[in-house]
C-alpha cells in the first residue's frame, strides 16, 4: 500500500490536502479516488487513509484510524559523519534512515573536500531532508530522522557516549558492543582519509572510545552501514 509523509497534524476523520509532491506521485501512479493509502506525520504511528481526489498538483485524502506502529530502534544513534565527496552523503543519509539512525550530524572535518556554509549549507540540508522523507516512506519508519547543518567535530562531542571508528582502534566494535548493554550513542565516522590526528585526539579527550572494524579499511560510505549493522546484530539478536 502506498505510504506518504504528510506534515502534522493528522487527525482521524478529517479530510486533508496532501503535499504537492505526494499529489504528483499519486498522479503518476494513476490511483483512483477510493484507493487506500497510509499516511504518517512524524509524530509516531500511522493512519489508514482513503484517496478522495487526485490531480497533477493537488490531492486530498480522508484520514482514517490511527495505528500505533513503530519501526524505531530501542536505542538512539546519532551518526556524526565527516562530509564526503560528491553524492556519497546522499547515499549515507538514505541508508542511515533505513538502518534506524535517530539523527545525522554532518561534520565539517579538516580532511573534508566538500565545504558547506551559509546558503549553500541550507540548500544541502533541505535536500537531505527530502531524502529522509522519501527513505522513511519506503522503509516504513513513522518518525523522521533529524539532520542538522554541518559543524566542526569539536562541537559534536557533547551529549551521548561516542564511538570513534578508527583504524588505530585496538578494540573491535563487535567486542565492545557484546560487553555493553544497548544505549544511546554517537557514532563518529570520518570523511575520506578519516579524521585528522588532532580531531581524533579531541574526541578521545572528550571521552570517546576508539573502535575498529577489523583489518580492512572501509570507505567512509561503507563504514556507517557496516557499523550500524554490527551494532544491531549484537544488540538485537
Amino acid at each position: 500500500m502506498p505510504r506518504f509523509y504528510c506534515p502534522p497534524p493528522l487527525t482521524s476523520g478529517l479530510a486533508v490536502d496532501l503535499p504537492e509532491a505526494v499529489a504528483h506521485h499519486l498522479h503518476v501512479l494513476r490511483l483512483p479516488p477510493g484507493a487506500p493509502l497510509t499516511l504518517f506525520d512524524g509524530r509516531g504511528g500511522e493512519y489508514a487513509a482513503t484517496l478522495l481526489e487526485c490531480g497533477k498538483r493537488r490531492a486530498s485524502a480522508l484520514v482514517g484510524a490511527h495505528a500505533a506502529r513503530e519501526a524505531e530502534l530501542p536505542y538512539a544513534v546519532t551518526l556524526a559523519q565527516g562530509l564526503p565527496e560528491g553524492a556519497k552523503m546522499d547515499w549515507i543519509v538514505e541508508k542511515a534512515v533505513e538502518m534506524g539512525v535517530a539523527a545525522v550530524q554532518p561534520v565539517a572535518a579538516r580532511r573534508s573536500v566538500v565545504k558547506l556554509a551559509g546558503e549553500r549549507a541550507e540548500r544541502k540540508v533541505a535536500h537531505w531532508e527530502a531524502i529522509v522523507t522519501a527513505a522513511s516512506e519506503q522503509c516504513g519508519r513513522n518518525r523522521l530522522m533529524r539532520i542538522a547543518a554541518p559543524l566542526p567535530l569539536e562541537r559534536c562531542l557533547a551529549g551521548a557516549p561516542a564511538l570513534l571508528l578508527s583504524p588505530r582502534g585496538t578494540l573491535g566494535l563487535a567486542d565492545w558492543a557484546r560487553r555493553e548493554s544497548p544505549r544511546d550513542l554517537t557514532l563518529l565516522i570520518g570523511p575520506e582519509g578519516g579524521y585528522a590526528p588532532e580531531e581524533e585526539a579531541a574526541a578521545l579527550a572528550a571521552g570517546a572510545v576508539a573502535v575498529s572494524m577489523g583489518a580492512r579499511v572501509l570507505r567512509t560510505e561503507t563504514a556507517a552501514v557496516a557499523a550500524l549493522g554490527m551494532l544491531a546484530g549484537c544488540w538485537m539478536s
